[in-house]
Formats: structure tokens, sequence, C-alpha cells
């Protein structure tokens, strides 16, 4: 299974709440992913994030089962647990009429 790193306090901004790392392990579980480690670092910077702050950050290091490429990142992340958790509906989804169709001939040399 894939291993994703999630830092903890967007995470836990996005939920809504703070949860401590048996309860947050607890809700991995029920989920269906596992919070395999917990890493805390000096915070390096980022292009997305900026400069950087000097203070220690949280990483979650998840397994994400390998068919769940949705939650590979902090956005999927937050979408699929805040679901879960009943706090936002599940996204609808619309099929949409095809394009009109291409053709393509290809004749010989």
């Amino acid at each position: 299974m894939p291993t994703v790193g999630i830092l903890r306090d967007p995470l836990f901004e996005a939920l809504g709440r703070s949860y401590t790392e048996d309860e947050f392990q607890e809700l991995c579980f029920e989920f269906g992913i596992e919070l395999d480690d917990v890493e805390e670092e000096e915070d390096a910077g980022t292009k997305t994030r900026g400069a950087a702050s000097g203070e220690k950050v949280v990483t979650y290091k998840i397994e994400v089962p390998a068919n769940r490429y949705d939650i590979l990142c902090l956005e999927g992340m937050k979408r699929a647990l805040r679901v879960f958790l009943g706090l936002d509906s599940p996204p609808t989804y619309t099929l949409s009429p095809p394009e009109p169709q291409l053709r393509i001939t290809v004749e010989p040399p």
C-alpha cells in the first residue's frame, strides 16, 4: 500500500477539530486506512507554504489502499474523512454528453 505524508495541523483544521494520536488512529482504522508513523520535524518551508518558520511540524504517514488514489493528498483525504464523519455530503457526479466525435483517416504512404 502507498504511504502518504499529510501535515497534521491543516488536516485537523479541515476536519474542524483536533484529535489525539490514539483518536486519529481509531478514525483511520474505522475508515479503512492505517496511521503508519508520526514524524515531528522542523519546518523547512516549501514553495506552497512559503519560507521556513522554524516551528516543529507534525506529519502523519498514512497507508492508503492502492485503489484509493483520490486520498493521496491533503484535499482528497480531507474530503473523504469529512464525508465519512458526516460533515459533508458525498460529491455528486453527472455524466455529460460526449463532445462531437472526431474522425481520423489514415492513408497509406
